[in-house]
């Protein structure tokens, strides 16, 4: 397994019937508190691929990036936030990174006291608009053969 690179990071809005997909972290700045659940991109490894991976190492839930609806820049790392497409799964705990997982409205979660700051302004942007997006593109690049890039936006 390559290694997680700690600067690049990732996570996804999965709804499911109306209801947003978080998860309870149990340990770090986050412990006890709900998030969006995520995690960090591998090396050589496209960030829409991470984050299909993560949902599905922490939750069960198969998805596929649908578009990027935020992102996240600090001195130390970046985080893109993706809108997912539920394919199957039904959410589960993976028993190790949370210890729960929860499926709530985009308003019950942003009153939560117990929410990510993060979470809770990614929800409240979600609330006001959830189609400002960038889109998956359908550039081609002449030069990188198919799955070693992707473009959102164009």
């Amino acid at each position: 397994m390559k290694p997680s690179n700690r600067y690049y990071a990732v996570c996804g809005i999965v709804e499911i019937e109306g209801r947003i997909l978080f998860v309870r972290h149990t340990y770090g700045a986050a412990k006890d508190r709900i998030l969006i659940p995520g995690g960090y991109v591998r090396e050589g490894e496209l960030p829409s691929d991470a984050v299909k991976r993560e949902l599905f190492e922490e939750t069960s839930v198969n998805t596929e990036a649908d578009s990027v609806f935020a992102v996240q820049f600090r001195p130390e790392q970046w985080c893109t936030v993706f809108l997912m497409k539920h394919i199957s799964g039904q959410p589960k705990s993976d028993g190790y990174e949370n210890s729960e997982v929860l499926l709530l409205t985009p308003q019950e979660a942003v009153e939560r006291k117990d929410i990510t700051n993060m979470s809770r302004a990614i929800l409240r942007a979600y609330i006001a608009d959830r189609r400002n997006t960038l889109t998956h593109g359908q550039y081609r690049s002449i030069s990188l053969k198919e799955g070693e890039y992707e473009i959102f936006g164009v």
